[in-house]
């Protein structure tokens, strides 16, 4: 069982059963028999962040949001931890986007899989999958 953390853009696509998301991509993130899906505290504090400036509509606000499609999902809500957060100094400077570069010490501490489109992940030595690599 691959243990699967999801990026924020995913996650938001899944809620709102975005059209970039190919019936086989569909399938796979629904699975949840088959792989462990999480969503970090770090997706919802960057869509919160978006949805005060407004530069992100969801149907309610994130502090229901979030909560509510995770259990819907069936996934599991990831924390951030001290160990998360302190390990990010060692990762590569390939970008300043800390709530990228929090989910890549996530990924890699907790020995997950990161689903994003995001190509900056590639840079990383982490795993990743691309909505192109789900068959």
């Amino acid at each position: 069982m691959m243990k699967i953390l999801i990026d924020t853009h995913i996650f938001l696509w899944i809620c709102r059963n975005e059209p970039r998301l190919p019936d086989k991509a569909i399938a796979f993130v629904e699975n949840i028999d088959r792989n462990r899906f999480y969503l970090s505290d770090v997706s919802a504090w960057e869509a919160a962040i978006k949805y005060g400036q407004g530069r992100l509509h969801l149907p309610e606000a994130p502090e229901r949001f979030f909560p509510d499609r995770v259990r819907r999902a069936g996934y599991t809500h990831l924390p951030i931890d001290l160990t998360h957060v302190t390990n990010v100094h060692g990762l590569p400077p390939i970008h300043r986007d800390p709530f990228d570069r929090l989910l890549v010490s996530q990924a890699k501490l907790e020995d997950m899989t990161l689903l994003s489109e995001d190509a900056v992940f590639d840079q990383y030595d982490v795993d990743t999958i691309r909505l192109r690599d789900i068959s």
